[in-house]
């Protein structure tokens, strides 16, 4: 269903609580507000097609906005709000965005974007911020009722590739009514209309967000959390009697690290589903957690891309540990260089077939280098399939580090740290971390050697943090005397990054994070 059915029928139902303050936004709340924002956005000239982007904090105005835009039959883009101004203004050029609202609480952000981009109308929510327009004060002036005009949008976000530049994921938009059934937010697809879900992700990473629209899709409930803490998030799930859940395996890892005392205080029992995706579980991670929690996790993989997925669930997964699943609606195939499928056992690049068809927004060739000659997508991993058909992924092409089950994409990172006046040469790689899997390190080459120190070090991570936001930004430094090449001079990047990992598969299964 859709939340604009849902606010005809059960209105008073919460779709929305503030885990910390209990603050509750229902149906028919978030039906009116949705329906200002949707005004808001026809006022401005935008029409089926168009395209918003956004900043804003894990709160109700996300979602109002979200379901304002969706059901004006937009394209919207949330961005993250660790984004500097101009990295939000990349995207706002390259998706064409017609009209932006970012959150006063980013600091100078909204009004720097204002700056950068003249001519776009931009808004500021919850505070002033020079050259915008009170985004509160726009939406009073508008109506709760539902457009004379409504269409189905969808999100579209961005990641970034193996250039380093982010690329927007761009599927055709549905082609039926605004609130018609929509197949993509089936993520969550056990859910009843009492039950009770919190994701404790930013809502503006793909699977968070799409959660929430498939609780709200169904009636049910989500508890937000304005960040991720550990024992705050048990707390949440003892005071709401939370049943289904959403997380990354950093979060686990979070989680099983505290105190025996913290970790019995809460009662989880109305716990039914814990889903986690975004990057491989550690095998002891997920053993500690179904040893806790029960046998109540389910593992998927899929992309942005919507291609396809599989998924795994705990019983499954306690004899094909490491395992990510079986494919859900879709075929799995792993493929040779050459595209001939392989058989079980041997590892090749993952791809899948009988997915939704999309495209590299503004980048053909990477659309196209996305396809096999047979049709199939890949999102680029590699892995092998067993005997019973299980996906195992062994490592990720194009050195995509995933920290924290955060993806930091390097030579976005390596493109500034090159700038630097005393920087000869510089690669930025993943590195074991227990907490988070792994984390950005750069490997650095310097114009004179014998300047290396650890204040200079610091000094270019200061260089790097000035010009990219800090999360796509290495957390520490090293300096070799050269770094090693091939005869046309490109940086042999794998035996960099292999000189931090105990064994080549280490990076992947990292099955020590709690020894």
């Amino acid at each position: 269903m859709h939340p604009h059915l849902h606010a005809r029928e059960r209105g008073s139902h919460p779709a929305l609580i503030m885990g910390e303050t209990g603050a509750a936004l229902t149906y028919a709340v978030l039906d009116a507000e949705a329906n200002r924002v949707a005004c808001l956005l026809r006022g401005l000239g935008l029409f089926t097609g168009d395209h918003v982007v956004f900043a804003l904090e894990n709160d109700f105005s996300f979602l109002i906005f979200v379901w304002g835009a969706q059901r004006a039959g937009l394209y919207f883009t949330p961005l993250p709000t660790r984004l500097t101004a101009q990295e939000m203004a990349y995207i706002a050029r390259d998706c064409g965005a017609k009209a932006a609202v970012i959150s006063a609480h980013l600091g100078s952000v909204a009004a720097d974007l204002a700056r950068e981009l003249p001519a776009l109308p931009v808004f500021s929510a919850g505070g002033t911020a020079a050259g915008c327009t009170s985004y509160e004060a726009a939406l009073g002036a508008c109506a709760t009722t539902l457009i004379a005009d409504p269409a189905a949008g969808q999100p579209m976000f961005y990641s970034s590739g193996t250039t380093g530049f982010p690329k927007g994921i761009q599927r055709p938009l549905p082609n039926n009514a605004f609130d018609a059934p929509n197949p993509d937010l089936t993520i969550v697809e056990r859910l009843q209309p009492d039950s009770i879900y919190l994701h404790p992700a930013p809502l503006y990473h793909p699977a968070p967000l799409m959660s929430h629209m498939g609780v709200m899709a169904r009636g049910a409930t989500a508890v937000l959390m304005p960040r991720f803490e550990a024992e705050a998030a048990l707390a949440l799930i003892a005071r709401y009697r939370i049943t289904h859940s959403q997380w990354v395996p950093t979060m686990f890892i979070r989680m099983l690290k505290l105190s025996e005392h913290a970790r019995k205080a809460y009662d989880l029992s109305s716990l039914r589903e814990a889903l986690h995706s975004a990057a491989p579980c550690p095998v002891l991670v997920k053993e500690a957690m179904i040893a806790w929690w029960g046998p109540i996790l389910v593992e998927f993989y899929a992309g942005t891309e919507g291609m396809g997925m599989t998924s795994i669930t705990s019983p499954e997964w306690l004899t094909h540990k490491g395992s990510v699943g079986r494919p859900k609606n879709c075929t799995v195939h792993v493929l040779d260089e050459e595209f001939h499928e392989l058989p079980a056992g041997a590892v090749g690049t993952v791809y899948f077939g009988g997915g939704q068809r999309f495209a590299y927004h503004n980048a053909p060739e990477k659309t196209a280098g996305s396809y096999s000659p047979q049709g199939y997508a890949t999102l680029g991993d590699v892995g092998y399939l067993d005997d019973d058909g299980y996906l195992y992924l062994t490592d990720r092409k194009h050195f995509m580090i995933i920290s924290g089950g955060v993806n930091i994409y390097p030579q976005e990172a390596e493109s500034v740290l090159v700038t630097h006046p005393r920087v000869a040469d510089a690669v930025v790689i993943g590195v074991p971390n227990e907490e988070l899997g792994e984390e950005a390190k750069a490997v650095v080459e310097l114009l004179d050697r014998s300047e290396a120190s650890a204040a200079l070090a610091e000094d270019i991570l200061d260089f790097c943090r000035a010009r990219l936001s800090i999360v796509k930004c290495p957390r520490s430094l090293d300096f070799v005397d050269a770094l090693p090449r091939e005869a046309t001079g490109k940086v042999f990047k794998k035996r960099v990054r292999d000189r931090y990992w105990p064994t080549p598969d280490a990076r992947d299964t990292a099955d020590g994070a709690l020894r």
